[in-house]
């Protein structure tokens, strides 16, 4: 069989390459990475909410490919159904679907106000009141989940809905995002996740900068 390849852009700036990526890899799939130039003006558009695009991530596989996050994370539920993508029970199992799929389909003002950009820190950071909704949103998600599956991963260990919102640490990080402690403990145990540190590895070594992403307040 043909090794797996999946198409992503930045390691710095991609939070559905990164998302991609982390499902990949929580399913134990041997693939090889393929990066998209960032001079390309198609993923330029994308990375800068400009314009949607169907090219990364992308995955190819056992003669499959198939693009989207959510298409490739349930994809892979599919394919690699032992690797534990999604919950056993029944109840957490629809919940994990649930927050998984908001993520995909909405937050858009948060995703325009804290651009992912893993390489930065902003010690202090006005988040403009339109996005505001969005991060307290993802907090009452965050705190609901830990206190009902009891950590230290949403659904207690790795499932889909931390690739999903392991870009949301990202952000919350970069732009100092005040957590109450439990939700700063998530964002840690994100952090010092195995795949999600060798991908800021990767992040920290690019050399390409996008200077529209490079916000400063």
């Amino acid at each position: 069989m043909e090794r797996a390849t999946l198409t992503i852009s930045s390691k710095n700036y991609s939070s559905w390459s990164l998302r991609g990526w982390l499902l990949c890899r929580m399913a134990g799939l041997d693939f090889e990475e393929i990066p998209v130039d960032p001079d390309d003006p198609e993923q330029r558009q994308e990375l800068l909410l400009l314009s949607p695009t169907v090219r990364v991530p992308r995955l190819s596989h056992d003669g499959v490919e198939v693009w989207d996050t959510l298409a490739i994370a349930n994809y892979l539920n599919e394919t690699f159904p032992d690797a534990g993508l999604l919950p056993t029970e029944r109840v957490a199992r629809s919940h994990c679907r649930s927050i998984s799929g908001e993520m995909h389909s909405g937050f858009s003002n948060l995703r325009s106000a804290l651009p992912m950009n893993i390489k930065t820190r902003h010690q202090h950071f006005k988040i403009f009141s339109g996005a505001r909704p969005d991060v307290q949103h993802v907090k009452d998600i965050w705190s609901e989940c830990l206190s009902m599956y009891g950590g230290p991963f949403l659904f207690g260990k790795p499932t889909i809905a931390d690739a999903m919102y392991a870009p949301v640490c990202t952000r919350f990080r970069t732009y100092a995002v005040e957590l109450e402690p439990e939700l700063s403990a998530y964002c840690d145990t994100i952090y010092a996740w195995e795949p999600m540190a060798e991908w800021i590895e990767g992040a920290l070594a690019e050399e390409d900068e996008i200077l529209e992403l490079e916000v400063e307040f």
